[in-house]
């Protein structure tokens, strides 16, 4: 009886030191409160399933995606770079896409996303606007697929260096 009574308690002590460990972890990488239910490349949840919405043809795999006590799903996208002083278009699609993708696999419409820099975090509220933006953008990308001739988006070298079709790009900077 004695030895049940003191595995009960290291069990206990285990529990509660991996409880503390992984709340500290959450808030060092600046996730929100909740229970990570997905995360992409993270040692305590590894998950290699993406996320689908056949009906878009939309594949995605957000860094995290952190369920709150009342039942919202709220994903979180780290970025490794500096907070600009806005958050970049891009960045902001790439998360309104894992919120669509949220709804398509989980049933619940997010109200927002988060961008967590380096430096700050910037939440994102999934309005039907952005959703109209996403939904109008990738209509537009799928159009481009059948396009003949598709002409380079921007002027930046630095993105084109670090492009990973730069090698069959012929208009490519870098």
């Amino acid at each position: 009886m004695l030895f049940n009574l003191g595995f009960i308690g290291i069990l206990v002590l285990v529990t509660a030191i991996v409880w503390v460990w992984s709340r500290r972890l959450q808030t060092r990488v600046g996730l929100p409160g909740g229970n990570v239910i997905y995360a992409d490349g993270a040692a305590w949840i590894p998950n290699d399933t993406p996320l689908y919405a056949d009906d878009l043809c939309l594949v995605g795999r957000p860094d995290y995606l952190v369920e709150q006590a009342d039942g919202q799903i709220v994903p979180v996208e780290l970025k490794a770079s500096r907070a600009p002083a806005e958050p970049y278009e891009g960045h902001v699609l790439q998360l309104a896409a894992y919120c669509l993708l949220v709804e398509a696999n989980y049933g619940v419409r997010p109200t927002h996303g988060i961008l967590q820099y380096r430096d700050a975090a910037f939440a994102i509220d999934y309005s039907e606007e952005l959703e109209e933006d996403l939904l109008d953008l990738l209509a537009e990308m799928r159009e481009d697929l059948f396009a003949d001739d598709l002409d380079r988006d921007h002027s930046d070298w630095g993105r084109c260096a670090r492009c990973r079709l730069r090698g069959a790009c012929v208009q490519r900077l870098a």
